[in-house]
């Protein structure tokens, strides 16, 4: 027995079930086309073997793990060329993955982890993608003229140790709606920096919100700059207690530029010390330590954007006016609990939704015109109303319309309101005006990924699904380990691209009920009924919990529960939702 490390490349067609039972001759054709103008005179140029053909798939052996991913990548962008004449949904999709691992060879066929690695990687590539391996990704790191996103660690069926993954989109849109690929991120074209999660060194670990808030504060006010690309708070937060080198983060987050530093609280005192820092020479350009009492952390944090910004661009548009009006103690305890209150809101669960909910209600009391506290809390009913967790609906949803109103009346110049209203127009059905929000929001801020996020939701419900999937590339951009892949999902289901639906869907770690629901009806409109039923099991059980949705009963009961959720303006759109959902198993 010979065994061996070798660089292995997967293949196969996206959804070919659905490809072969809309016309069987016509799609066998294509694929044996496909393979011998394109497949394998690609795997031959760089010097590769196919040692295994499966139906719609295949597996090659390749001397050099970068001439396997420069292959896959080949490949890939040549597809975009093909079959232009083809209607959208008929066309032949490949996803791909590569590995380099050890192998088992008998006689011309290949065995072995390396292979099996391989196999599940291919599975986790969407529609005109490459998923390679984080040992593949180390010998072709700066080798290749790709983009590459690091999807973290995965567990793969029948792999002992998690995986890390990295992956490649190749194909490009196409002109007759939304694609099923995943377009490829772009490289940021001004100076890009990241705020890493400040340290909380007090001698409370309980301070521990505070030194978070403080960071995305940071990230927030320098996102105010259109000279300034400024990565995400989800992004950034990844790195939170992990000992990576900077320039490693820097790669990872494609950050030129990282800020990083340290909270010290203690009474009435706090010590804030920060450093910015070149990326990729890991050199540091200055430091600073702020010794102040409490009622100077606004000046300070002032003081950090200014420093951050007037390095990194030529001038200066930040206006602290309104931070430093916020200086008396009732004003600080009102910070305090909006701080609290927005680390349970990013935790995505009943429970921390309620507790969001109270510490904003308890900041509001003590500062009625608390902009920012106001925007939020709007966000906190609607999520409440929008997933079935509030005891009282209608009036969850109304307070949430007026609390945004508010919001901006109070302040019409920050992005946080403006999204706030868009979102409290999007679900009373004013299309319109939630749009000329959302556009408001997005010129105040443009690398603000939440804004990005709900417009593209805004942009499914308007019919524009297009631009829905544009829009979440955009966020992934700013924010690599962002969790957009619910509005991917949504966009593509709409456009009857299911298994590109699936595919975003399936990415989702901890789904909420309309994940859920929407994946079982992504599986359902697929055909691939044997993962329907799991699927909608897992959203029965998360419904059972639902204060509201667990006492639907009635057919009427379900559609208009759903209808007032899924504000279509076409109502095609939301008759194909339903009778997906129905046939996956709703009482629809």
């Amino acid at each position: 027995m010979e065994r061996r490390l070798a660089a292995i490349l997967a293949a196969d067609v996206v959804g070919y079930s659905r490809l072969m039972g809309a016309d069987e001759v016509g799609t066998l054709a294509r694929l044996k086309a496909l393979r011998r103008e394109l497949v394998q005179p690609k795997i031959i140029e760089r010097k590769g073997r196919i040692f295994k053909l499966m139906g719609d798939g295949l597996l090659a052996e390749f001397p050099s793990v970068v001439e396997a991913v420069q292959c896959a990548f080949d490949i890939q962008q040549s597809m975009a060329g093909r079959e232009v004449d083809v209607p959208d949904e008929h066309r032949i999709r490949l996803r791909i993955g590569v590995n380099l691992g050890d192998i088992i060879v008998e006689g011309s066929d290949i065995y072995g982890d390396g292979v099996n690695v391989v196999a599940r990687l291919e599975q986790l590539a969407g529609p005109g993608e490459v998923c390679l391996s984080g040992d593949a990704y180390r010998q072709v790191r700066g080798k290749i003229d790709a983009q590459f996103e690091d999807l973290g660690e995965r567990e793969l069926k029948n792999v002992t140790e998690a995986v890390r993954v990295y992956r490649i989109a190749s194909e490009r849109p196409s002109s007759s709606g939304a694609s099923s690929a995943l377009q490829p991120l772009r490289l940021h074209d001004k100076p890009t920096v990241a705020v890493l999660p400040f340290v909380n060194i007090s001698a409370d670990p309980e301070q521990e919100y505070f030194s978070d808030g403080l960071t995305e504060d940071l990230i927030t006010e320098l996102s105010r700059f259109k000279e300034l690309s400024v990565v995400s708070r989800n992004s950034t937060f990844v790195f939170k207690g992990k000992a990576e080198s900077l320039r490693k983060v820097g790669e990872m987050l494609t950050a030129q530029y990282l800020v990083e530093g340290s909270v010290r609280r203690a009474g009435d005192r706090i010590r804030v010390s920060a450093q910015l820092i070149d990326a990729q020479d890991d050199k540091h350009i200055w430091a600073e330590r702020y010794d102040r009492g409490m009622e100077d952390i606004f000046q300070v944090q002032d003081e950090l954007v200014r420093r951050v910004a007037s390095t990194l661009v030529d001038r200066l548009e930040y206006d602290g006016q309104s931070r430093a009006k916020r200086q008396s103690k009732d004003q600080l305890r009102a910070y305090d609990l909006y701080l609290r209150a927005r680390e349970h809101f990013f935790n995505w669960s009943i429970r921390d939704n309620i507790s969001a909910r109270d510490y904003l209600r308890s900041a509001l009391a003590i500062e009625p015109d608390y902009a920012a506290a106001l925007a939020l809390l709007s966000e906190v009913l609607l999520r409440m109303w929008l997933n079935g967790w509030s005891e009282d609906p209608e009036e969850d949803l109304a307070e949430s319309f007026a609390v945004a109103k508010r919001a901006d009346e109070l302040d019409d110049q920050d992005s946080r309101t403006q999204t706030a209203l868009g979102m409290a127009y999007l679900f009373q059905k004013k299309l319109v005006k939630a749009k000329h929000h959302f556009e408001s929001a997005l010129k105040l801020n443009p690398n603000d990924t939440r804004v990005l996020v709900y417009y593209s939701r805004h942009a499914v419900f308007d019919g524009d699904h297009t631009k829905a999937v544009d829009l979440c590339r955009q966020a992934l951009t700013l924010n690599p380990y962002g969790k957009y892949n619910w509005n991917l999902g949504l966009a593509y289901f709409v456009a009857h691209q299911y298994e590109a639906a699936i595919e975003s869907l399936e990415r989702i770690r901890n789904p909420t009920e309309a994940v859920l629901a929407l994946l079982a009806a992504s599986y359902a409109m697929a055909d691939r009924m044997a993962d329907v039923s799991p699927a909608f099991a897992r959203y029965a059980e998360a419904v059972g919990t639902s204060p509201v949705m667990s006492k639907l009963d009635r057919q009427d009961e379900w559609r208009d529960y759903l209808s007032a959720r899924w504000p279509f303006r076409d109502p095609k759109d939301l008759d194909h939702l339903l009778s997906a959902l129905k046939k996956a198993g709703l009482p629809l």
